[in-house]
């Protein structure tokens, strides 16, 4: 059994971690999250919520913990109002390095509502709203991140190839195997083929992370899609889980025991992610 704090996570970033203040309990606040990963020598982390913009939190918490570099983005459900351009543009020039499609508001993850989840699709479902293509044109301006967060794979594939005629350089594929996305390997290598996107795996959406997807079945696709266009996260925070440090290295101990190289490791959780945040 390896020893967690035996993982050299020097030079790691964590795009998908959940810290308190938060709507649902957490497993720790912000600041506590960011000693601990500065203490490991990690590069970066960037806060995420599902209510609330995280941006402003992240700057407070880089002037306590200056070793780390702190993140912030917004994502788009309800409660800032949706497809809301006038919010994205306020969190981008607050210095959002990432602006999610909706999760818990999403479409996909409102199923037992239907018809109440948001959708980027126009009703003839063919073609994006107009406010997404506003919100677009401004993730493009600003060169922030752009995370599809629980939309569907029909979604995803609408969304990316008008996001990249808009200009926006870095696209992220939220937990593509995350059982409210379902995007197959193979439209995953379509994706990657045609537009120049990453693809976040997140420890979560594996039974090692309380989710239903074999450890096997996630290295397989890691595997086939590839490291070169692969961020690994934890999408860590919840009370019952390892820290989000330690779900990190938990994370890099079983890619490394699957046979993955160092070079491999440190492209998914060290190089691609510093890229997509300009570090």
């Amino acid at each position: 059994m390896v020893d967690l704090f035996d993982v050299d996570l020097t030079g790691m970033v964590d795009m998908h971690i959940h810290s308190a203040p938060d709507v649902w309990q957490r497993k720790m606040d912000d600041l506590e999250l960011a000693k601990q990963a500065a203490a490991r020598g990690m590069r970066a982390i960037l806060l995420k919520s599902h209510w609330t913009l995280t941006a402003d939190r992240a700057y407070l918490v880089q002037q306590v913990v200056p070793d780390l570099r702190v993140f912030g983005g917004l994502v788009l459900n309800n409660s800032v109002g949706g497809f809301n351009p006038i919010a994205v543009e306020a969190a981008l020039r607050m210095g959002a390095a990432e602006i999610w499609m909706p999760t818990l508001s999403s479409a996909a993850g409102s199923e037992a509502h239907v018809g109440l989840g948001l959708t980027v699709l126009e009703d003839d479902h063919l073609n994006l709203k107009r406010d997404v293509l506003d919100i677009l044109s401004l993730v493009a301006e600003h060169d922030a991140i752009l995370g599809t967060g629980h939309l569907s794979s029909d979604e995803i594939l609408a969304l990316v190839p008008a996001a990249h005629g808009l200009g926006v350089r870095k696209i992220v594929i939220t937990h593509p195997q995350h059982p409210l996305v379902r995007m197959s390997p193979l439209q995953q290598e379509e994706l990657r083929d045609r537009f120049d996107v990453f693809f976040e795996r997140c420890m979560i959406t594996s039974v090692l992370g309380g989710g239903p997807l074999p450890f096997g079945t996630l290295v397989d696709v890691i595997q086939r899609v590839g490291p070169d266009t692969t961020v690994i996260a934890t999408d860590f925070g919840q009370p019952d889980n390892l820290s989000p440090v330690d779900g990190l290295a938990c994370f890099i101990a079983e890619l490394r025991s699957a046979g993955f190289t160092e070079a491999a490791i440190a492209r998914m959780g060290r190089l691609n992610p510093a890229h997509l945040l300009g570090i």
